[in-house]
């Protein structure tokens, strides 16, 4: 065994012109940096999961025309199936495709499913920011907001806009029509 420990002293001192502890200190270091490396990226087995919900980002934006508010909530990224959504002035927009700023753990994740007109033209990640109100906002504030409007426009496809409330004959997000509502409305016209 030791011919064998000196023949390779002598063979990494020939090859390398570095002495043995020096050659295995720096196969080490390159083993840990190799590891360090390979954890920045998405491991292979991971890869598959990572496609698929590429593709579920990928799928063509649903047109959802009128949304209440409370409606809008429930496309908020925490159900992975539905688009992730959400509104500057009123205009609902599909951000499904910028997931990792939008979507669950993202650092814009408190403006999906919301009008965030307010936060934006502020700035603020203040939850009492969250909303479509743009009143009492200075003139810069306004500026600021409309080149928010004007990147979404250019990067999101617009899927519907938000209202006050449903109108009465529009079905409900289950598709039923309210007829307590229509014959309301029926009643108003007759008089």
């Amino acid at each position: 065994m030791e011919g064998f420990y000196q023949k390779l002293t002598d063979v990494i001192a020939a090859y390398t012109g570095l002495s043995p502890l020096a050659f295995f200190s720096i196969l080490v270091l390159m083993y840990v940096v190799y590891q360090v490396v390979c954890s920045m990226f998405v491991a292979a087995v991971d890869y598959r999961a990572v496609a698929s919900m590429n593709n579920a980002v990928r799928a063509e934006p649903v047109q959802l025309g009128d949304v209440t508010e409370e409606e809008l909530r429930a496309y908020d990224g925490s159900d992975p199936k539905k688009p992730l959504l959400m509104a500057i002035k009123g205009q609902i927009y599909d951000v499904s495709r910028s997931r990792m700023f939008y979507g669950p753990g993202g650092p814009y994740a408190l403006f999906a499913g919301r009008d965030a007109s307010r936060a934006l033209a502020l700035m603020s990640f203040d939850p009492q920011d969250l909303t479509g109100n743009i009143e009492g906002l200075s003139s810069a504030e306004l500026e600021a907001l409309q080149d928010w409007e004007y990147k979404f426009m250019e990067k999101y496809v617009k899927v519907g806009q938000i209202v006050s409330e449903r109108k009465p004959t529009e079905p409900t997000e289950s598709g039923a029509v309210l007829q307590e509502s229509r014959d309301e409305e029926a009643h108003k016209k007759s008089q």
